[in-house]
């Protein structure tokens, strides 16, 4: 709950996002009821309903799904201790990213093909975005032109994320595309030079550029039309084989490799007059050590959801390591499992800086379009708020390692109990940091 009348609120820098708990608490008095429940579980069994397996394209995973699972998991083992009698009435959730002040540390992350969710496509997304000042980042797999997107998102910031074409003239048209409608920062995505085994995908299909639906973004492309011509493509007719030549540009199964981006670095610093450029899907120490020595202005900390590599360290569990190792020198971001208020916190806690949120807002759009992307959105803005407030924290830059204590290893004792172990042989307890990097988590819970 949260009084509309506390006077606290005016003397805020950011707003009372905790009342939108109070608003959807009173709608059954005038008749009305919240659009659906945010419980991430229950938001994506309803998105399912609302699609075909054919559509349902953002919940797939990688392989059997262990490295989606390993990250739920790692959520899971850290704990927040909460913090008594501190004073957080005005508490202050924004951050500063690149220059941007944002309303909370919590991005929109890029996700392709839009269209295949909502007619709109990415338009109620970035419009979303712009309302709630936080940062939008538009995929190269967009359904959705770049100029149209920017025109959605407005004066809200943006950021564009790059597949890299094996075609360096159509590399350069993308970058000056997106610099010219307001992005102002270039994240190369690097674990997806073509698409991870995921079985259900597969099974039934499921590759809408193959099927002309959502290659929107590369056929409005200048440099881009002009390959269609030369391969004897009217895309109007022809909307198949126009949105294989697109993708098979983007996703073309040709890794690219560190000696390439000097050159990309350099090229997007031109184009955009020395604009951020960041690498996404960072995973090792050594990666990370590379992407500081080319010159990247931040990174993502990120295992593509799972989506990729099956069977991959968790992305917060790597996350520990990368920071340790290169936090002081480059912007950390982190992106993969995120489900709600906590895992926002105990990613800025162990010491990432920005939190990109991908699956809660993609099932928003696909229930109710562009007012199902503003509940999920403002319900995790209201929970983020809220858990502020009651776990003392005043503003983000308190959030850190302390506030996730040493703990009693229950469920290893549990087991060893039950096991007729020896308690002695099982982990000492002393000083861990949380749980121990063990993968226990009910399977039933870390499906999510």
């Amino acid at each position: 709950m949260s009084d509309p009348d506390n006077p606290n609120i005016e003397k805020r820098s950011t707003p009372q996002w905790s009342l939108y708990q109070r608003e959807n608490f009173w709608k059954p008095n005038t008749g009305e009821v919240p659009p659906f429940n945010t419980e991430p579980g229950k938001l994506e069994e309803l998105a399912k309903e609302k699609l075909t397996q054919v559509r349902f394209y953002a919940s797939s995973n990688a392989g059997q799904s262990y490295t989606h699972l390993a990250n739920r998991q790692a959520f899971f083992r850290h704990r927040i201790i909460p913090r008594q009698l501190v004073d957080t009435n005005l508490r202050d959730t924004s951050t500063t990213i690149f220059g941007h002040k944002v309303s909370a540390p919590i991005g929109f992350a890029p996700i392709g093909i839009n269209k295949i969710y909502h007619p709109l496509g990415e338009l109620p997304v970035a419009a979303v975005a712009k309302e709630l000042n936080l940062v939008y980042a538009l995929s190269t797999a967009g359904s959705t032109p770049i100029e149209d997107v920017a025109k959605a998102n407005g004066e809200g910031p943006r950021f564009f994320q790059l597949y890299m074409p094996h075609d360096d003239e159509l590399t350069v048209s993308l970058l000056t595309r997106a610099h010219e409608s307001g992005f102002t920062a270039c994240i190369l995505t690097t674990d997806t030079w073509q698409l991870g085994w995921r079985h259900d995908d597969v099974a039934t299909g499921n590759y809408a550029f193959y099927r002309g639906i959502g290659a929107d973004l590369g056929l409005s492309d200048p440099v881009f039309k002009k390959r269609l011509a030369a391969h004897g493509i009217d895309p109007a007719k022809e909307p198949q084989k126009a949105g294989a030549l697109w993708i098979d540009n983007v996703w073309h199964g040709r890794a690219w490799s560190w000696e390439k981006m000097p050159w990309l670095i350099e090229t997007w610093k031109r184009i955009s007059g020395g604009k951020p450029f960041c690498l996404k899907g960072i995973q090792s120490v050594s990666d990370a050590h590379k992407a500081v020595e080319v010159g990247c202005d931040g990174i993502v900390v990120s295992n593509h959801a799972g989506r990729q590599v099956d069977g991959a360290i968790a992305s917060l569990d790597a996350l520990e390591s990368i920071v340790d190792a290169v936090g002081d020198k480059t912007y950390i971001m982190y992106d993969s499992g995120i489900r709600g208020s906590s895992d926002v916190l105990k990613a800025l806690a162990i010491g990432a800086k920005f939190v990109w949120v991908g699956r809660l807002w993609v099932w928003g759009l696909s229930i109710m379009g562009e007012p199902g992307v503003r509940h999920v959105m403002k319900s995790l803005l209201a929970d983020f708020d809220i858990l502020m407030n009651v776990g003392g924290f005043q503003n983000i830059e308190q959030i850190d390692r302390s506030c996730l204590g040493k703990i009693v290893f229950f469920l290893l004792l549990t087991f060893c109990t039950l096991l007729n172990t020896a308690l002695g042989t099982c982990a000492d307890d002393s000083n861990t940091e949380s749980y121990p990097r063990s993968y226990a988590m009910i399977a039933e819970r870390s499906k999510l």
